[in-house]
């Protein structure tokens, strides 16, 4: 069995636990009235998504966090190709052009945001995915047998 990356897991919105389940309910983050819906658990190992009332609060420092690194990566870039000095107001026009991008890649950065921080709190199991078919197995013999 293929072994999954931890980055890739992250980049790509998967479950923190199996790391094979989708934790949106849709994959474009651009359908922005469903930016943020999630399965209330993962559709291959059943891990709850919402590990407590109000758990998403904390991706607000997190989609922080982030957006400042995307701005640092935009004046690198900026700066290497334009350069940037203050006496020709460049500074300004680096940020319009990075609040513009930021604008942008938000509903992506929101999603990535919630992302990483559910893998703070949930670690990886390569056996999740068999431990929730055998108890989904008894379960449903459980139920046979009443």
């Amino acid at each position: 069995m293929k072994k999954s990356n931890f980055i890739t897991s992250i980049l790509k919105n998967k479950c923190p636990r199996c790391r094979k389940g989708k934790l949106f309910k849709t994959s474009n983050p651009y359908q922005l009235k469903k930016v943020l819906d999630m399965h209330d658990e993962c559709p291959v190992c059943g891990q709850p998504t919402e590990l407590e009332i109000g758990f998403w609060y904390g991706t607000g420092y997190v989609s922080y966090v982030l957006a400042v690194l995307f701005s640092i990566f935009n004046l690198t870039w900026y700066w290497l190709i334009f350069g940037i000095t203050w006496r020709d107001n460049s500074v300004y026009h680096w940020l319009i052009v990075n609040g513009i991008i930021l604008t942008l890649f938000m509903p992506a950065l929101m999603r990535l945001s919630r992302t990483v921080y559910i893998n703070f709190y949930v670690y990886h199991d390569p056996e999740a995915e068999t431990i929730e078919r055998q108890q989904k197995t008894k379960q449903v013999e459980n139920i046979k047998s009443l």
